[in-house]
């Protein structure tokens, strides 16, 4: 993540956390437009939307979170209000369903919403030692996180970036192969595993996941680019 993006990351939660969503929205949008992975960002933007009654837009950053990270409560709570606002009464009861289902825990045991909340508390942690340049003790926190919402691509997204600062390229592969196991068609896992395949020496495995990169989003520029880096590479 460039200095920009965590910059804008760090503004626009800050003035949502305050309420200031206006100021927020202009920061989180950038976000959103140079990177794809925050399921929190698109939610806090969904609150933002739906403050202002942008309904549809409200609905569709809703939507993008659960799709980022199925589990995560908060967003399916916040859809299902979206759903019932706009008379779309069955969705609503369905989601709002799912998310006490998801909720619910053995006794002696952390519910779901709780490790959810847990698991994005770790990483906001990890996301302070990334921007600071310590990624080993990101990778910590993100394995913490991680461990109690093992299905959150974008936290696991995020541990992948601090294992390829930190220079743990194998360890970046594999959290980037289990994003694309887990969902298929996310397109940033599969342009950042590209490139740490191509830096593992690894260019057919790479240029195979640029390639299915543009069957699944023809005309991607990103693929495009890269695949044009790796026939340009010596050897």
């Amino acid at each position: 993540m460039d200095e920009s993006l965590k910059q804008a990351l760090a503004l626009g939660r800050g003035y949502y956390l305050k309420k200031e969503y206006a100021r927020a929205e202009r920061y989180l949008s950038q976000v959103v437009e140079q990177n794809q992975s925050f399921a929190d960002v698109y939610n806090m933007l969904g609150v933002i939307y739906h403050d202002q009654g942008q309904y549809q837009k409200a609905q569709r950053s809703f939507e993008a979170a659960l799709r980022l990270n199925p589990s995560y409560t908060d967003a399916a709570l916040n859809l299902a209000v979206i759903y019932n606002d706009t008379g779309k009464y069955q969705q609503a009861q369905e989601i709002y369903r799912q998310a006490l289902t998801r909720s619910g825990a053995a006794p002696g045991q952390l519910d779901r919403y709780v490790k959810g909340k847990l698991a994005n508390m770790y990483a906001e942690i990890g996301d302070v030692y990334q921007s600071a340049g310590l990624y080993d003790e990101a990778i910590g926190e993100y394995a913490r996180a991680l461990a109690l919402g093992p299905t959150f691509i974008d936290i696991r997204l995020r541990a992948a970036s601090a294992c390829r600062d930190a220079g743990r390229r194998e360890e970046a592969i594999q959290q980037y192969e289990e994003i694309v196991r887990q969902n298929p068609g996310f397109i940033p896992a599969r342009l950042s595993l590209g490139l740490a395949l191509l830096g593992a020496d690894r260019r057919p495995d790479a240029v195979a996941q640029w390639e299915e990169v543009l069957r699944l989003v023809p005309g991607n520029r990103n693929a495009e680019m890269y695949l044009k880096l790796a026939a340009s590479e010596p050897g």
